[in-house]
């Protein structure tokens, strides 16, 4: 009886051997015949019991179901991907293991070519603002191809572009683990044709140069992203609430990059979140003196120091941009709003005013003050408009400031000139 159960179960492997064959059989067909959902299907069919047959089988089930999910995921599977890539590097692995290298190069160029699909997906799903499946693709290029480390420097920036902020701290902080630097060289001729300044690679532009169809080489080169990385990092920190993680990012970052004012700023503006003030301040000051002849910077840091109600500093700010661009509209605009907004604040004493003499004379001395700032508040519009006559912000503004002033006269012009 033992011998007979014997011989019996290895019939049924055998069996089992034969039917599994003829499954990876079926599915080569269907693949040849441009099948690959029916290829999939005997796949799936033989997977059961695919761990226990040797070597060679193994690397050519996985070969093929790497070829049928590579054409599943061409004609739209997103899923498909994945599973592609995982039975192709199962080839790499099986075959290493058992020395017989049959289908290793195939496989090595399939996996190529499905980075490509991976990368081209990836744009399409940006442009359509799906940003967490671009993300996935371009990570997965990067695992396929760990030395392309700016598939994943891509993948975080789609990740932020959705504003799904784990997933972009996972990828940056991967970056920065690698040592991931960013920096380059672009090489650019000018065409002699079209006069253009077209990007090649460096062997192309050599030899169109030399063909004297192009001029002008030129080697530009790209900055490191290190400090963006370690800048976004901080903000994804500061966003996710885990404020003293940010803040030990700014930390880093500033001490490989000191002359970035860009994370001054940004330093800046999580110490004032913090209600750190004083360091706050500091750092504008530091931001400033850094690139004095900055407008916008100027201009930032007075619509900072105006949020906080310090409105003699915001217009020294202000004054300051105007003095690099003396047609900085915006800064005109708000320039005029402080002394606005000062004088506003006069109105809530004023009310609060009764019928006595004395109430009477305090009333007249505010109003006057307030007058008077409603005043210098449209004279630095009527300045603005001598360069910019025709901008409906400024004319607007000047409209409202003399309509509260109760000046007719200058309200009605003013009108005239908006065409209303």
């Amino acid at each position: 009886m033992k011998t007979k159960f014997l011989i019996l179960a290895a019939m049924s492997f055998a069996m089992v051997g034969f039917a599994q064959k003829n499954e990876i059989k079926a599915a080569d067909k269907a693949l040849k015949g441009g099948d690959a959902m029916a290829a999939k299907t005997s796949l799936e069919a033989a997977a059961g019991a695919i761990s226990g047959a040797d070597a060679k089988v193994q690397a050519q089930y996985h070969f093929l179901r790497g070829k049928a999910y590579a054409e599943l995921a061409k004609a739209g599977d997103n899923a498909a991907f994945a599973e592609s890539v995982s039975s192709f590097q199962k080839v790499v692995d099986i075959e290493a293991q058992s020395g017989k290298a049959k289908y290793t190069d195939e496989t090595n160029q399939r996996l190529a070519a499905i980075t490509a699909d991976l990368v081209n997906s990836a744009v399409e799903d940006n442009g359509n603002k799906k940003f967490k499946e671009a993300a996935e693709k371009l990570y997965m290029s990067y695992k396929i191809s760990p030395k392309d480390t700016s598939y994943l420097y891509f993948a975080a920036s789609s990740a932020v572009n959705g504003a799904h902020y784990d997933q972009a701290l996972t990828y940056y902080n991967e970056l920065q683990e690698v040592g991931y630097d960013g920096s380059g060289v672009v090489y650019k001729a000018t065409n002699n044709e079209t006069g253009e300044v077209e990007i090649m690679d460096k062997v192309q532009r050599d030899l169109m140069v030399k063909s004297g169809t192009y001029k002008d080489p030129l080697d530009e080169k790209t900055p490191s992203k290190r400090a963006e990385i370690v800048k976004n990092t901080a903000l994804i920190y500061s966003q996710l609430g885990q404020d003293d993680k940010a803040l030990e990012a700014y930390t880093i970052a500033r001490a490989s990059n000191p002359d970035d004012v860009n994370l001054i700023l940004q330093e800046a503006n999580l110490h004032y979140k913090l209600g750190d003030k004083d360091k706050f301040k500091t750092l504008m000051a530091e931001a400033s003196a850094m690139e004095p002849d900055n407008a916008d910077l100027h201009y930032n840091i007075g619509v900072i120091n105006m949020e906080q109600g310090n409105l003699a500093e915001a217009r020294a700010s202000y004054r300051k941009a105007l003095e690099v661009n003396p047609s900085y509209t915006n800064a005109q605009l708000n320039l005029s709003t402080t002394y606005v907004n000062e004088g506003n604040g006069l109105i809530d004493e004023m009310n609060t005013l009764g019928n006595s003499r004395k109430d009477i004379a305090r009333y007249d001395e505010l109003k006057q003050q307030k007058d008077d700032l409603f005043m210098e508040g449209a004279k630095i519009l009527e300045d603005a408009l001598k360069s910019n006559p025709d901008n409906q912000g400024v004319l607007s503004q000047l409209k409202n400031i003399y309509g509260a002033m109760g000046d007719n006269e200058n309200f009605m012009r003013v009108k005239k000139l908006l065409g209303e």
